[in-house]
């Protein structure tokens, strides 16, 4: 993708897969690496003991809480990327010796925060990605036998164009200026 122009990449969220990791560390060394929030839970449960979901869970979750429109957000969920810090460690301190393998998979699942607070609901997992995969498997699936290969290339293309002009135009699904504006006040306060 970099030989075909791919520029300006400064976030990838993905699943825990390892062919990935390495090939995002190798080829985009400097962007940074979000682990899908909503996989890590679901793997989080194969790690915990049933008695153990309750607690443990719940202050995990807290850890990657956002809110969500329509709800009365908890002040405390307006952290920023220090207070996240700290109750990571916290939460590490009270869980780090009984689950040591779910500890170790944690951290990379919070790097959303260094993204403007308006957007961490939309890229702390993958859920945008795999909304946009089961349209163009819904689509793909109504058509069921295309001519060629061409022909199923172009339904997926002006599938991938709508969606962009609709997060674009429409939903307005990232602001970029958010992220502009957000740039602007870490150099000001790294000065």
């Amino acid at each position: 993708m970099r030989r075909r122009g791919l520029s300006g990449v400064e976030f990838v969220i993905a699943e825990d897969h390892a062919g990935l990791r390495s090939t995002v560390g190798e080829v985009l060394a400097e962007v940074a690496f979000q682990r899908c929030y909503v996989h890590f839970l679901r793997n989080a449960l194969d790690h915990l003991p049933r008695k153990a979901d309750d607690d443990c869970l719940q202050e995990l979750r807290r850890l990657g809480a956002c809110p969500w429109a329509g709800q009365r957000p908890d002040p405390r969920d307006r952290r920023s990327v220090e207070e996240a810090r700290q109750d990571l460690a916290a939460w590490i301190a009270k869980w780090g010796t009984r689950y040591p393998k779910l500890v170790g998979w944690v951290e990379e699942t919070l790097t959303f925060y260094r993204l403007p607070r308006q957007h961490h609901k939309h890229l702390k997992s993958t859920n945008m990605l795999e909304r946009l995969n089961e349209e163009i498997r819904r689509r793909t699936h109504v058509v069921r036998i295309f001519p060629n290969a061409e022909a199923c290339l172009r339904l997926v293309r002006a599938l991938a164009v709508e969606t962009h002009e609709n997060w674009l135009e429409a939903h307005r699904y990232l602001n970029m200026s958010d992220l502009k504006e957000h740039k602007k006040t870490q150099l000001r306060q790294a000065a």
